[in-house]
């Protein structure tokens, strides 16, 4: 009964170390990010070397903006005219980043965010695996 109990203890502490909050993801979007890599719904992968335009987001209160910039040789950045309005919401235990244009609306889920590194799941089942971008230093 006891060696029972310390495994249902043992198994509830694994799944909750297992399972992170979506709310815990906010605290890393803001920033520069780069797309590492994208693995299609059906598992092809797409690497990205090299990145001429990487994605700043800019979050406050649950809403913000995602602008495309390029990197200067002095670490700058100049931003372009694709800019989006996001909006980010929990909805089924995931967070979710909607966005908005004059032109269209879409969403994207938040796989996983952490310092380094963000997941995202856009509608057609895609994965865009994003490292934050580190300014060029000559």
């Amino acid at each position: 009964m006891q060696k029972t109990l310390l495994n249902i203890i043992a198994i509830v502490s694994i799944l909750s170390c297992s399972s992170p909050k979506p709310e815990t993801y906010i605290d890393y979007i803001n920033g520069y990010w780069e797309i590492e890599k994208v693995v299609t719904k059906e598992g092809k992968e797409k690497q990205y070397n090299f990145n001429q335009h990487i994605d700043f987001f800019e979050v406050t209160e649950m809403k913000g903006v995602r602008k495309k910039v390029q990197p200067t040789l002095d670490g700058k950045y100049i931003s372009t005219n694709h800019s989006e309005r996001v909006t980010l919401k929990i909805e089924n235990d995931s967070l979710r980043i909607y966005y908005k244009t004059q032109l269209a609306t879409w969403k994207e889920t938040i796989i996983s965010a952490k310092e380094n590194q963000m997941i995202l799941k856009n509608e057609a089942g895609n994965l865009y695996f994003y490292k934050s971008h580190t300014r060029i230093q000559l």
